[in-house]
């Protein structure tokens, strides 16, 4: 393979880049989408025999049902392996390496990006083919965004920590998953779709309001580190993850007017049963 190189120093990584790194990465990425089919095709075929619902969907809608199967897959995988990177291994302590905390890095921190690559690709090239069935406009731009962040990440090396706890937010994605299954099982007034509702609204509190304020704080704190990052990826970091942040707060407000509306239900339910 050839290693990347780009003028200007906008983006000088061509001495990090090696042959091996790049078969790494592009193996991963093609690990990613190759899991991404295997999933898509055993959440329909495991569906088919254990929901009797399953035969009587659309055909749209069981694309979207086993779509979302291989997302809930990815989201558990890259959240475990984020929270063991960041929390559990010694990659990114502040006191377990003389390199900078911006540019460290493990085989696999740069696996687990790859394999969301390839995970973000074989999702937006779904939702492109039946757009606008799986997501809208704002799909697009999340996915966009991310690919590109994590894109940048991985070939230069840097700023991986800042991409794994992004992508630890992906761990509130069961959740949305669960409540669209159990909607379109006819189970929106059951006891489980409450519990999960509230539990999708604590987890994106954490996971995607509290988290996006720590990483704030912890980029600030760590500016004198982040100002050594290739332009490229300095003006990145400033500009995509408060992008993201703001997608995440309309998407809190939607959550919490529909968990409002969800108890209200069934606290109505309950007082007319008894």
């Amino acid at each position: 393979m050839v290693g990347i190189a780009y003028p200007l120093g906008f983006m000088s990584i061509s001495g990090y880049v090696s042959p091996n790194k790049e078969f790494h990465w592009l193996a991963s990425a093609l690990f990613g989408m190759l899991l991404c089919r295997i999933v898509y095709k055993l959440t329909g075929l495991i569906s088919l025999h254990s929901f009797k619902g399953y035969q009587k969907l659309t055909k749209a809608e069981k694309v979207e049902w086993n779509n979302r199967g291989f997302s809930t897959v990815h989201a558990i995988g890259v959240a475990v392996a984020s929270f063991y990177l960041i929390l559990l291994s010694d990659t990114f302590h502040e006191d377990s390496s003389d390199v900078l905390i911006i540019s460290r890095r493990s085989t696999l921190s740069d696996t687990t990006l790859g394999i969301s690559i390839g995970y973000f690709l074989s999702d937006i090239a779904m939702i492109f083919w039946h757009f606008p069935a799986l997501g809208g406009l704002e799909y697009v731009l999340h996915h966009g965004l991310s690919m590109f962040s994590i894109f940048l990440s991985l070939i230069s090396g840097e700023g991986q920590i800042y991409i794994l706890m992004v992508l630890f937010s992906e761990s509130t994605t069961p959740f949305v998953n669960l409540r669209w299954y159990l909607d379109i099982a006819g189970k929106k007034n059951s006891n489980l779709y409450v519990c999960n509702g509230i539990a999708l609204f604590l987890g994106w509190l954490i996971a995607r309001i509290l988290l996006f304020i720590y990483f704030f704080i912890h980029m600030f704190f760590h500016f004198d580190q982040v100002k050594t990052i290739f332009p490229l990826g300095f003006y990145s970091l400033l500009s995509i993850p408060p992008v993201l942040a703001m997608m995440n707060l309309f998407w809190f407000w939607k959550i919490a007017k529909g968990l409002i509306k969800t108890v209200s239900k069934a606290k109505h339910k309950n007082i007319h049963t008894q």
